[in-house]
């Protein structure tokens, strides 16, 4: 397969990503038609449709690429595989919540080289090359200078499920102590967003897919911050950290010392 340029790569992430986007704004009274509801989570019409809409730009520009998606078990893999979150917090979008975006990044041989974040009700697009900055509505961003963590924000999420054993818990906890604010927005691409634009020095899930974060990350290394798989749980699911880079010894410490305990 002859290589793409990473500049046509992420024109097309652009493109997927904000056509999700203006699908589920324009669709936004329906934004409660579900198709299956859990005791944390939910799944809706719109999350599988605008996986179809952000699908179906890749396909008409490569119809070759593989897909990776969240929906209805999206699972083709190749040299360039397109890995796509239709709707980043679901939640959060089904009650109007505006911290909610479509994320889509696409993997040359396993590797991101390309991303974008649409996050519509806030109007900001955040985008990224392996070889370019990663910017906001197109202008160049960077990670903050925060050095302490106790003077650190941190963003996170919780997993209520028994599955976890309690390990998404008692990280929450030890770094509610150590840090100066632990947020909770409900979208890890949009808390990835806010780490690589310096919103935030610093977020951790302890169980997170890898759709929800492949174009996030970009973003946050790009922006000169520091991403670390902290451990692979299969199927597209790990424990991952992003910092700053410069709370990132400190960060990454508390968050092994509270998993481990």
């Amino acid at each position: 397969m002859n290589p793409v340029s990473t500049s046509r790569l992420l024109d097309i992430c652009i493109a997927a990503s904000q056509a999700a986007g203006r699908h589920a704004v324009d669709n936004f009274a329906r934004r409660t038609e579900t198709l299956e509801v859990g005791a944390h989570d939910v799944k809706l019409a719109l999350d599988v449709e605008c996986q179809g809409v952000a699908g179906g730009v890749v396909r008409r520009e490569f119809p070759d690429h593989a897909l990776l998606g969240e929906e209805r078990g999206l699972r083709e893999d190749g040299e360039y595989r397109w890995v796509i979150d239709p709707i980043d917090g679901t939640v959060n979008f089904s009650h109007g919540v505006p911290y909610w975006g479509n994320s889509i990044a696409v993997q040359h041989r396993g590797r991101t080289v390309a991303g974008a974040v649409s996050l519509p009700m806030l109007g900001e697009i955040y985008a990224a090359t392996i070889d370019g900055p990663a910017t906001l509505n197109g202008a160049p961003i960077r990670v903050s200078g925060t050095a302490d963590l106790a003077h650190s924000i941190v963003y996170t999420g919780m997993i209520e499920t028994d599955g976890d054993d309690g390990v998404s818990m008692r990280v929450t906890t030890r770094l509610a102590k150590d840090v100066q604010k632990l947020r909770i927005l409900g979208s890890a691409a949009a808390e990835l967003c806010y780490v690589a634009c310096g919103r935030g020095d610093g977020y951790v899930e302890t169980t997170i897919h890898l759709w929800d974060l492949a174009a996030g990350a970009l973003f946050v290394e790009r922006a000169g911050g520091t991403c670390e798989m902290l451990e692979d749980l299969g199927d597209f699911t790990m424990r991952y950290l992003a910092s700053n880079g410069r709370i990132h010894a400190a960060f990454r410490q508390a968050t092994l010392d509270a998993i481990r305990a």
